[in-house]
């Protein structure tokens, strides 16, 4: 394998902070001390019973669109697919989080309250909570596996962190080793530590703005996946095929060290866990 084989650039970064609405865009973004990039998923929607109200157990929230502006920490929440929604309203997220509460309680049906965690945010996987990554070729190896669903539907519904350039489908996966192992890779000034390829829910089969289901997603992933699955790939930790997306870690060393959009990503060794 030539060391081209294990290099690429970041093509985009993209940042969650209202887990479960929609994600932006960014050129560059720290990685927060818990191991995320901030502010990815700054913020989390609970319900009564203090549950996350996410894609997974609330199909309507889909439905809301959410446009933020980071540099003046302000959020525009509408629902233009719902006629009885409530009306398009922009909140501040520091100081009007009543107000945001309110707006998603009156769409959705129920109270809900908005928590805030700026140190390191609400990661879907915990364990890990580094940027997740991703590359161009995957999502447009997938998206060709499903009529009518284009690259950046396809974007919207995996919600990675970190899109490398990479044309080749599932360069991330080169990211993952066997159990007990993890794979080092220099982005710039920091390291990631690739771990495991993250197992899908319900999520990625549906409409990233209606909440429609795509019927027969999960079964036709899992067939394709098995199908493509490159040499580098589809190794102990790939228990089931319908995974995709590397969950990283961060060194404790790199923690404070800025992404880039266009920094230069090399994969440069195995160690043992």
């Amino acid at each position: 394998m030539t060391d081209d084989a294990l290099a690429t650039t970041l093509d985009r970064i993209r940042v969650f902070p209202i887990k479960s609405l929609d994600g932006v865009d960014v050129d560059a973004a720290t990685l927060a001390q818990a191991g995320g990039l901030a502010p990815d998923r700054e913020f989390a929607i609970l319900d009564a019973d203090g549950d996350y109200v996410n894609g997974k157990n609330e199909r309507r929230i889909h439905r809301v669109s959410a446009d933020f502006d980071l540099d003046g920490r302000t959020v525009r929440l509408t629902a233009p697919h719902d006629a009885d929604a409530p009306d398009a309203a922009a909140f501040h997220l520091d100081d009007d989080r009543d107000g945001i509460e309110s707006w998603l309680g009156s769409f959705l049906g129920y109270e809900v309250s908005l928590t805030g965690e700026r140190d390191g945010g609400y990661p879907d996987d915990t364990e890990l909570p580094g940027p997740t990554v991703i590359s161009t070729g995957t999502l447009r190896e997938i998206a060709s596996w499903f009529d009518g669903v284009t690259v950046d539907s396809m974007r919207r519904r995996f919600r990675a962190n970190v899109e490398l350039a990479s044309e080749e489908p599932f360069f991330e996966d080169r990211l993952v080793a066997e159990p007990g192992e993890r794979v080092r890779a220099r982005v710039s000034d920091a390291e990631l530590i690739g771990v495991n390829p993250c197992q899908r829910c319900v999520v990625p089969s549906r409409n990233p703005d209606t909440g429609e289901e795509l019927d027969g997603f999960r079964t036709r992933f899992i067939g394709k996946r098995e199908e493509t699955m490159p040499p580098w790939s589809g190794g102990g930790r790939f228990d089931h095929a319908f995974r995709l997306m590397v969950n990283t870690e961060v060194p404790e060393a790199s923690v404070g060290a800025t992404l880039r959009v266009g920094d230069d990503m090399r994969v440069l060794d195995v160690e043992k866990e």
